[in-house]
């Protein structure tokens, strides 16, 4: 602690974990309703949009976008024709960061915060840390998860999803001063599970009219998105392999991280239930961080002093 009558600086590490993320918001909401401020904020993937949103004061205009937010809202961001980087629609991407979590001028040094986003060297497979330059550059290197966002490029160095290489950033907040850390686990019990989808997705679409006279296309990319996986003697197909790759190596490098450096109190909302890229379900993920919170209340309180 910083002398003998102080309280301990409190540490969020907030984890990856796709649209499962929205929790962290919850679970930031739940922690403060109960006088709980963090004095550090790590964040890695969507625990960085979270915890950069939060530091420059936008988590409230954030929440009220993901609540409203629909299915079709969410396939806007992807451009049904494959770039060689991802896909993404990049222009769209940048204008959610800089409008939903932090604009061009906002800075990691200069937020009242301390908070950093946790990226991967795709060359090296190092850990980055992100605790200077612009919050969206930070947050946009920490999502780049390969194969859906395009790589970020950063000091001669391509960037990509934090994920791989630190799912809950414990270490991170003990390295920012941190002496009681709060993380939360997205990806508990999430190996095995299989979400599956519901063929309104591409109907929907299709009505609104959003891909106008490529219906088809939309209905095929919307499925491989959301797929159905009723028909379990078929193979699995590419975004389906992709995401649950990504569910299994994950939930193992989480518990292998925190097993090494392992957080004082673990909140892990029960949000497995929810699909990767099923961020219109915000209000059920916001609702299970608030209720982790208070279910640890009592361990949170005894650790923290508040």
């Amino acid at each position: 602690m910083n002398s003998a009558n102080s309280l301990p600086r409190i540490g969020l590490a907030l984890g990856s974990g796709a649209s499962r993320g929205w929790s962290h918001i919850g679970v930031i909401k739940g922690l403060l309703a109960e006088g709980i401020e963090p004095d550090v904020i790590c964040g890695t993937s969507v625990g960085a949009i979270i915890g950069g949103s939060y530091v420059a004061g936008n988590l409230e205009k954030l929440e009220n976008w993901v609540l409203g937010s629909s299915r079709s809202d969410v396939l806007r961001f992807f451009d049904i024709k494959l770039s060689q980087s991802g896909f993404v629609d990049t222009n769209r991407w940048t204008w959610f960061l800089n409008n939903y979590v932090a604009t061009e001028n906002q800075r990691i040094e200069d937020m009242a915060i301390k908070y950093a986003a946790v990226s991967t060297d795709l060359d090296t497979g190092r850990e980055v840390w992100s605790t200077e330059g612009g919050v969206a550059d930070a947050v946009r290197a920490s999502m780049a998860m390969p194969g859906l966002f395009p790589a970020v490029r950063k000091d001669e160095r391509w960037l990509v999803d934090g994920g791989l290489v630190n799912p809950i950033p414990v270490s991170v907040c003990h390295a920012l001063g941190a002496e009681i850390v709060i993380a939360v686990n997205l990806n508990r019990d999430i190996a095995g599970r299989h979400n599956n989808a519901n063929e309104e997705v591409a109907a929907s679409m299709e009505e609104k009219g959003v891909l106008g006279n490529i219906k088809q296309q939309a209905k095929e990319y919307s499925n491989a998105i959301f797929p159905n996986r009723d028909k379990k003697k078929e193979a699995p197909g590419l975004f389906y392999a992709i995401a649950h790759s990504i569910n299994i190596f994950q939930n193992r490098i989480t518990r292998s991280r925190l097993a090494g450096d392992p957080a004082d109190v673990l909140l892990s909302p029960k949000v497995s239930h929810i699909g990767m890229l099923e961020f219109h379900r915000a209000a059920e993920a916001i609702e299970a961080g608030e209720l982790c919170v208070r279910n640890a209340l009592e361990e949170i309180r005894g650790l923290t002093g508040r």
